[in-house]
């Protein structure tokens, strides 16, 4: 969630006039309690600053679990002092989160959050009557002060990180999700520990803070260790799924975009590269680019084992991750972008080789996990098979729609093509169909001089030919034999027409030159074709139709005319 400048210099400039004026207004409204007690304070500071350094993480949110210590502090101390201590955990906590330096907005955000909680709540105690160093055993009445305080911070807490979190962000999620629910449970379980340890400390002074922060700090540990796992299983569950999807694609560049849009799901990827092994497993290329999730024209990067990062991973066969630029940028090969920080690399391995290198990269620092590489791992296996299958996918369909010798699409996919458009005439979704005949004249003849060969050389140079000339606008088939067919959805007659002269004249008047003759000498042959136009649902009704109205046009009007013509159908 981006913030822009202006509001972090306004949050900047807003902690300047708010909280050191704040922090010198509760010292004399309500000075500290204590005397000469600095080893007693220091004892309290070391534990808010364990607290502090321990958070847990839950959905990449850090619960901050702090309000027991400030309660005890608060009620030994007073809340001048509470509120210094606080404002030290805040920094130690985004300090333990390694806040970069777009993010330093938040520490001053937080301090001025910190500073209104406790200076409110404190405001709210003293008001109806509660006093520093309460005598909590003999006292109801100074439990519940002390337990409102308790609720008054947390709420307020809540209320002004909501806040934050619709005005200052403008997320449109839900702020009350898993870990506001979490939060509130485990501060609420935890806030009879500030009471345990106000007491304690009352009684037992330093030695009750070792009692009570050790069963919390092996609380945090196990809560930590807990969510972690729950994190993994999710991961894993999340790349079985992934594995699946990738399995039901069909099409290369269908897994490929599968892949990492999901990739980018699951983790902060601003920058994504794809090398697959080429040259007979001498070099890897870079054949997928993406950056800023945009696909980016790959340019033709190089590298060998042990060169740059991929040529690295590649050479041991297993994955790296990378904090910062410092661990990688000595041996990058330049790659990556000036300002990628964290680097996340892995082989894509299939029947023990490797075929290719996934590098992932963050603007972030820190921005992966060890659990992250172990998941992207196995997500890369899944990618390896499902790559393979769809490229076993596309050859076959490859071979079942092409001619294996002008590589154009053959009768059968014309077949059907044509059917597809015809429904889609049907449905209104096409206004005119035109389709072009085409038949080599006196072809049988070039054969007989010049060998089958020369013929099949004829053949592919005209697939090439009409292929540049039809371009986008419409499809190429070979029909059979010496006949090619040109379908063109939305031309009417006319354009058919002058599309068909365009491609006689190509063939007339540019000789076909020839390399494998009998004679093994290179010939020039000049050629011509006749040419038929038909066109839909002006000549006829239905595919069988139209494919016959224009070899009519072709036989009658153009063969039987003299050859060497375009000639479009007609009832007449």
């Amino acid at each position: 969630m981006a913030v822009d400048q202006k509001t972090k210099n306004t949050i900047f400039l807003m902690w300047l006039l708010l909280v050191p004026a704040g922090m010198y207004f509760t010292y004399q409204k309500y000075p500290p309690h204590f005397s000469g007690q600095w080893l007693e304070l220091f004892a309290f500071l070391t534990l808010t600053a364990v607290v502090a350094f321990m958070p847990m993480v839950i959905n990449n949110t850090p619960i901050f679990l702090i309000q027991w210590v400030s309660l005890a502090t608060f009620l030994s101390f007073g809340l001048f002092i509470e509120m210094v201590f606080a404002q030290a955990a805040v920094i130690v906590l985004l300090l333990r989160l390694r806040v970069q330096k777009d993010q330093y907005f938040r520490i001053p955000l937080n301090l001025i959050m910190f500073f209104l909680v406790s200076l409110f709540s404190g405001f709210v105690y003293y008001s109806l009557g509660g006093k520093t160093g309460p005598s909590l055993l003999h006292d109801t009445n100074a439990i519940w002060l002390a337990a409102l305080y308790a609720v008054v911070n947390y709420f307020l807490n809540q209320v002004i990180i909501s806040f934050y979190f619709y005005a200052i962000y403008k997320s449109k999620e839900s702020y009350f999700g898993k870990d506001f629910i979490v939060e509130t449970i485990t501060t609420f379980l935890t806030l009879p520990l500030g009471f345990v340890l106000y007491m304690f400390y009352n009684q037992l002074e330093l030695i009750a803070l070792l009692i009570v922060a050790f069963p919390f700090a092996s609380l945090s540990i196990i809560f930590n260790l807990y969510y972690s796992t729950e994190k993994i299983n999710e991961y894993l569950q999340k790349a079985a799924e992934i594995g699946h999807q990738m399995a039901e694609r069909l099409e290369v560049n269908g897994v490929i975009d599968l892949f990492i849009q999901k990739l980018s799901e699951m983790l902060p990827v601003d920058y994504a590269y794809i090398m697959e092994v080429v040259n007979d497993e001498e070099e890897l290329q870079l054949s997928r680019r993406i950056e800023g999730g945009s696909w980016l024209t790959s340019d033709i990067v190089k590298v060998r084992k042990n060169e740059g990062i991929s040529g690295f991973v590649w050479e041991k066969q297993k994955g790296y991750l990378y904090n910062s630029k410092k661990d990688w940028q000595s041996f990058s090969k330049g790659l990556l972008p000036v300002d990628a920080e964290s680097v996340l690399a892995v082989p894509i391995v299939r029947n023990k080789k490797v075929i290719g290198v996934l590098i992932l990269a963050s603007k972030r620092k820190r921005a992966y996990e060890k659990s992250q590489l172990m998941i992207v791992d196995i997500l890369c296996s899944y990618f390896a098979v499902a790559m393979e299958n769809a490229k076993h996918y596309e050859l076959t369909k490859t071979q079942s729609e092409r001619c294996a010798l002008t590589k154009l699409y053959n009768y059968r996919y014309f077949e059907k093509l044509l059917t597809d458009e015809f429904d889609k005439l049907f449905q209104f979704e096409r206004k005119v169909l035109s389709l072009i005949i085409l038949d080599i004249d006196h072809f049988k003849a070039v054969n007989d001089t010049y060998g089958h060969q020369s013929g099949n050389e004829i053949l592919c140079e005209l697939a090439n030919r009409l292929t540049n000339l039809v371009g986008s606008r419409g499809t190429v088939a070979r029909y059979g034999g010496e006949e090619f067919v040109v379908l063109l959805p939305e031309a009417q007659k006319e354009e058919a027409f002058q599309m068909a002269e365009m491609i006689r004249q190509s063939i007339a008047n540019w000789p076909f030159i020839l390399q494998q003759s009998l004679d093994f000498n290179q010939h020039q042959v000049k050629i011509t074709a006749s040419i038929g136009v038909a066109t839909a649902p002006e000549d006829a009704e239905d595919p069988l139709a139209l494919v016959r109205h224009a070899d009519r046009a072709l036989y009658v009007g153009a063969k039987r005319a003299g050859r060497n013509r375009v000639a479009e159908y007609s009832t007449c």
